[in-house]
């Protein structure tokens, strides 16, 4: 039996080492630090302890629930907005064009910027929104300092700045879809309502998976537009499994912050792989 040649695996061996060093031994290492009571000049095995304190903490509890919430409110309406918009972007709409590039706009725009910018114009008094508001005789509420409203607010304009990449998905998609199913929906009598539902909404499902896994994604490890408006705040009303993390850094509890990234990397890996999953499953039956 001849001997398989070693040559192909040496055009592999650079990537492998590149994945083993910068993603393999630091995964591995924050599994084995969440484990430890560790600070910059040594550690102690204290076994499930950071993570058994992390779930009896409330503000970790609070942190954990509010990042279920905003991924799965911000997912879901980019979902279905990024597919109502490009649909009406690719209708022949009059200087569609233009609209796209406004429509995709914000995803440019650096996510702090975006922050700052929407905490000033959400300012209970002298902020635009509430301004705007009492020109037309209604009282503004506080957007980021009731804490009731702050996560909300929040994902409401997450979802604004990201909206415009999952049109762009959806764009792609739609323009994958021949003319001709459309056409032979059409000759069955099929209304603009039904040729949506039957047609579009089927069709354009390796779209739907992309923009839903990628949102999903984003919205469970999302920091920097939390931290930038209210930085968890009020209380801990806003805070987010990533900004909890990040707080318990800033303390100095090394060990209990990275059974935080532990924990979120499982959450993660539990929501996607599934829902990847059912999502292929489904186009294999198209």
């Amino acid at each position: 039996m001849q001997m398989k040649s070693p040559y192909p695996y040496w055009f592999v061996a650079p990537a492998a080492v590149i994945f083993t060093v910068l993603f393999l031994v630091p995964t591995a290492a924050s599994f084995w630090f969440s484990l430890t009571n560790w600070d910059l000049f040594g550690f102690q095995f204290i076994g499930l302890e950071n993570f058994i304190d992390f779930f009896s903490e409330p503000f970790l509890i609070k942190g954990l629930t509010n990042t279920i919430i905003f991924a799965v409110l911000t997912s879901g309406a980019k979902t279905v907005l990024g597919l109502l918009l490009a649909v009406l972007l690719t209708s022949g709409l009059f200087g569609q064009g233009l609209l796209r590039s406004i429509v995709f706009f914000p995803v440019l725009v650096s996510t702090i910027g975006v922050g700052i910018l929407f905490a000033e114009m959400m300012h209970p008094t002298h902020g635009a929104i509430n301004v705007a508001l009492g020109y037309i005789g209604i009282d503004g509420p506080g957007w980021l300092t009731n804490p009731k409203l702050a996560l909300y607010s929040i994902a409401l304009v997450d979802i604004w700045r990201g909206v415009g990449l999952a049109t762009l998905i959806y764009i792609a998609g739609l323009a994958a879809i021949g003319n001709e199913y459309y056409e032979a929906a059409r000759i069955d009598g099929a209304t603009r309502l039904q040729l949506f539902w039957r047609v579009t909404v089927p069709l354009v499902r390796p779209a739907t998976t992309t923009v839903v896994i990628l949102s999903l994604i984003g919205g469970l490890r999302l920091f920097d537009l939390i931290w930038a408006m209210t930085r968890g705040g009020p209380g801990f009303s806003s805070d987010v499994l990533a900004s909890v993390i990040y707080k318990q850094y800033q303390a100095g509890f090394y060990g209990l912050s990275t059974a935080g990234n532990v924990i979120l990397f499982a959450l993660i890996a539990l929501i996607i792989a599934p829902l990847a999953w059912w999502f292929n499953r489904k186009e294999l039956d198209l």
